[in-house]
């Protein structure tokens, strides 16, 4: 399966700065190094990490990556999406490398017209 999530932490919490922009990214940062520290594969973009493995290995990420940044406010953000399709895996890049096949080998609409 893939999980795509976002995680960001609102309130004051122990970790709280007082970074006048209001951003998150430090506590993010703290997130993603879960992701990236479970040995699954994943894939950061600007609004979404993407990891991929079974339910359990997922969620286990997810929780602890709520848990980090949940030590930067007082509650905890999360945004996920999960495509569930078992039987796969290599999906990351799989999906990806599908669509761009699909693009490489249609027209663009404005050749239709030649």
């Amino acid at each position: 399966m893939l999980i795509a999530f976002s995680v960001a932490p609102s309130g004051v919490g122990e970790l709280s700065g007082d970074d006048p922009t209001g951003s998150v990214s430090t506590a993010v940062a703290e997130a993603v190094r879960v992701v990236r520290e479970s040995g699954l594969p994943n894939h950061t973009d600007a609004m979404f990490t993407t990891v991929e493995g079974d339910w359990d290995e997922c969620l286990d990420v997810v929780k602890r990556a709520c848990d980090v940044v949940g030590r930067y406010g007082s509650r905890v953000s999360l945004v996920l999406k999960a495509d569930i399709r078992p039987g796969h895996s290599g999906e990351l890049e799989g999906k990806v490398a599908r669509v761009e096949a699909a693009l490489a080998h249609s027209r663009s609409p404005d050749s239709a017209a030649d």
